[in-house]
């Protein structure tokens, strides 16, 4: 470490703000905020940094900066600012390279309202952005039907149109516009649409609702039952578009929803904006992991980051675990039951489905990007020392005790490597005894491959519980074994995962990626194991049935099989067959015994 580097660390401030990590050539590594900037900064320099990325950043440090600032809700703020700005190589980065669209309330006499992805500041009223244009075209269609809004582009002030500069256009003549370039239709009319407008937009449909209740009323109240009517079926649009609205608890007013979901290399995150008990805005966003960060981390910089991105100023933020920062005049609350529980849970279930279906295009474009996140996910979960590339699974079938088969089968790369596969049949073992048979099985699999000098396998997975479990744990501590391969338990009937010597079991999330392949691997043993179980039994069968012949032993009895296949064969097979197979005096015994039982 440089003197000047060291003499830096020694006299860093403990105060919250943010710090500035620069290399040699002064470019900006990376941006961070602390509650307290000494301790922060000096935890990065600790001999024991978790993660290779973190000791590359470091390993390039020459010159630090920091900024005080009064509150970490205030170093937040700035950390989030100066990420944005410079967009250091090290940050995570909300990165989006789209212009959402926006739906816009012009700034102008008689408002025009239309959707725009450029945001121009003139006045303007702009409401999003949205994340997809087809809800915003939807909302600015159901908006058309009940309301008559211009779409000309001519200055209607006051002056103009007293003095009579413009005349109606088609659009007044097909009665998709009342007037106002001719005073038809008076500004205060007008504006009370806009008004109520603005609040459909916003997921309140109360104003809306009045206006157009108000308008049929008078419309009958003056005979004129026709436009009374068509009132009434724009007020059904209105009432259409609210139910198709995601609606959640209507007490549930003026509220930001965050959920997420993460694995080791990126976080994703899902936003709602709730207005009056609706879902006016959803957005999801995926967030690459550069230096290990957790999920708090990730979800104080999405906090901000979102909520400045929608212009979201709602009091109540709706969270699935409790952030260290606090947001003055904002409430973040961590719900434990109800409707804002569920709201949640729902905001959650985006951020998943997100992740899984980012998870299937990686799988399509990049398959051993897609089988590396995977490994790396298993090894994690799992608590392994190094990642499951070499992945064996045992399974024991019998039937009352007969005729069983213990099957072993290998996948690579979490794939199946079937010319790896084994079939075993318990020779110290007699009777239905899992236990004993798994004992001997993974004595006899590991004992071989040791003394071939084969590559072991970096998990073993048996399928059973506890008992199965500690049962080739016995064999794997005889081979010296123990504690050099991970083995894990699997069982049926809640998918639970044991370790040895661990009473609690581990319970993986049933859309995991670990757990499908533990399940396919586990099924993959089980199939293998009783179709070479049935195969057994099958010729177990046979073989008893040819036995009853006197005078034909085992060998005959083989050949036989071999070239006839069944015994149906067999028996339908005339003397000269056999007598080519067996030779004369085999071959009469056989077709006699056949004959003399068919008669």
């Amino acid at each position: 470490m440089n003197p000047s580097l060291e003499l830096q660390l020694k006299t860093l401030p403990s105060e919250p703000g943010v710090y500035r990590y620069y290399d040699k050539n002064d470019q900006l590594l990376y941006v961070g905020k602390a509650k307290n900037l000494k301790k922060r900064v000096l935890s990065y320099f600790n001999k024991n940094l978790p993660g290779y990325r973190i000791k590359i950043m470091v390993g390039k440090i020459v010159r630090i900066e920091t900024t005080i600032v009064n509150s970490e809700y205030d170093a937040l703020l700035l950390e989030n600012n100066l990420i944005k700005e410079h967009r250091p190589f090290y940050n995570v980065l909300l990165k989006d390279d789209k212009t959402y669209p926006w739906i816009c309330i012009k700034n102008e006499s008689f408002p025009r309202i239309f959707l725009t992805r450029n945001v121009i500041k003139d006045g303007s009223e702009y409401y999003g952005p949205y994340a997809k244009v087809r809800p915003a075209k939807i909302l600015l269609d159901t908006i058309k039907h009940i309301y008559k809004l211009r779409t000309c582009n001519l200055n209607l002030s006051p002056a103009k149109i007293a003095e009579g500069k413009y005349k109606v256009c088609l659009e007044y003549h097909i009665k998709n516009c009342e007037g106002p370039c001719e005073d038809l239709e008076s500004k205060e009319d007008y504006d009370e649409k806009i008004d109520a407008i603005r609040g459909i937009i916003k997921g309140d449909f109360r104003k809306a609702k009045e206006y157009l209740v108000n308008q049929m009323m008078k419309m009958a109240s003056n005979l004129k039952f026709e436009e009374a009517q068509t009132i009434k079926e724009r007020l059904d649009i209105l009432e259409d578009y609210q139910a198709k609205n995601t609606v959640v608890n209507p007490n549930i007013d003026d509220v930001d929803v965050f959920g997420m979901t993460s694995d080791e290399a990126a976080a994703y995150v899902n936003f709602f904006k709730i207005r009056n008990g609706n879902i006016i805005q959803s957005f999801t966003t995926e967030i690459k992991k550069i230096l290990e960060e957790t999920d708090e981390d990730i979800m104080e910089e999405a906090l901000i980051e979102i909520r400045q991105k929608f212009s979201s100023d709602s009091k109540e933020v709706l969270l699935p675990f409790h952030l260290s920062v606090e947001i003055p005049n904002v409430k973040l609350i961590v719900p434990k039951v109800g409707d804002k529980k569920r709201i949640v849970e729902l905001s959650e279930k985006n951020a998943k489905e997100y992740r899984l279906e980012k998870l299937k295009q990686v799988q399509i474009v990049d398959p051993e990007r897609h089988t590396n996140r995977i490994m790396s996910e298993m090894q994690k979960l799992l608590r392994m020392p190094v990642e499951p590339r070499h992945i064996e699974g045992f399974d024991n079938s019998n039937i009352q005790g007969t005729n069983p088969v213990s099957a072993c089968v290998v996948f690579k790369d979490g794939k199946p490597s079937k010319a790896d596969y084994r079939i075993f049949h318990p020779k110290t073992v007699e009777g239905a005894n899992d236990f004993a048979t798994m004992e001997e099985v993974i004595y006899r699999r590991y004992k071989r491959m040791l003394d071939e000098g084969e590559h072991l396998p970096q998990l073993i997975l048996i399928d059973g519980g506890k008992g199965q479990l500690s049962s080739a744990v016995k064999s794997l501590k005889l081979l010296g074994l123990y504690g050099k391969i991970t083995i894990v338990g699997i069982a049926k009937r809640l998918e639970e995962i044991f370790f040895p010597e661990d009473s609690i079991p581990l319970y993986l999330d049933k859309k995991s990626e670990t757990l499908k392949i533990l399940q396919r691997v586990r099924d993959e043993a089980h199939r293998f194991g009783v179709k070479h179980h049935r195969t057994r039994r099958k010729n177990s069968t046979i073989k008893s049935e040819l036995e009853e012949i006197p005078g034909v032993g085992g060998k005959t009895i083989e050949l036989l099989l071999s070239k006839l296949k069944s015994v149906k064969r067999i028996k339908e097979s005339s003397l000269e067959t056999l007598e080519e197979i067996l030779g004369k005096s085999k071959a009469k015994i056989v077709h006699d015994f056949f004959n003399n039982t068919n008669n």
